[in-house]
């Protein structure tokens, strides 16, 4: 009965990992729906935050059953609720994908980014798509140091932001109120990635070490 359980809820994690990856995809193509005027790329990836809604529902229910029948104590009871907590996270960042993606066809078949902050887009869509990808490796492997690597990558990201405001606030923006609300919006969604990432690095660090990292520079959502 005891292997059964150590194989749930190592099935969950394996399974969180993968549902990184989708993510990850996610946003790739979000960005590239978005800096190219893709409409059918847009589609595809609005589609697919449907599946990751299933997905998240299903490692849900999978993580609570475990919780409600296993009775778990100690790091296994740390490792399940971080796990459900991770799960969340991840949800959102489909969902902040799919906006990204939903601007983008808002925009059709104008591109909703100005060609001057295009550089600093398809930037902040490298970190947050690097972020996602270590969260999946940390947690696979349990990796602390990479783990603690997403802090300094996240301060990238909050750089990138700032560029953007400095741009669109710029004495020579000439592109309008409208498009200028679309970059500050469609930063606010890469930041928020980014912040998620972070936030699960930060679970990951609790569940090897039983304890979480402090400081400004680990958000908590």
């Amino acid at each position: 009965m005891r292997e059964f359980y150590r194989n749930d809820l190592e099935s969950v994690v394996n399974e969180l990992a993968s549902m990184s990856d989708s993510i990850q995809i996610a946003v790739r193509d979000a960005t590239r729906a978005l800096l190219n005027a893709n409409l059918q790329v847009a589609e595809r990836v609005i589609g697919g935050d449907l599946r990751i809604d299933a997905a998240h529902d299903a490692l849900e229910q999978k993580a609570f059953t475990i919780l409600a029948r296993q009775a778990p104590v100690a790091g296994d009871l740390r490792t399940l609720v971080a796990v459900i907590q991770m799960n969340a996270a991840l949800g959102r960042m489909g969902d902040l994908a799919a906006h990204i993606a939903k601007i983008a066809r808002m925009r059709y078949p104008e591109r909703a980014v100005p060609e001057t902050l295009v550089g600093n887009f398809e930037r902040m869509s490298t970190v947050a798509q690097d972020m996602i990808g270590n969260v999946g490796r940390v947690l696979a492997e349990r990796n602390l140091e990479e783990a603690r690597t997403l802090a300094a990558q996240d301060e990238e990201m909050d750089n990138l932001r700032t560029r953007q405001f400095q741009v669109i606030l710029g004495d020579d923006w000439e592109f309008g109120v409208e498009a200028a609300v679309d970059v500050a919006l469609l930063g606010r969604y890469f930041e928020r990635i980014a912040d998620h990432a972070v936030a699960m690095g930060r679970r990951v660090i609790y569940i090897i070490t039983g304890e979480f990292p402090e400081g400004e520079d680990w958000p908590t959502t």
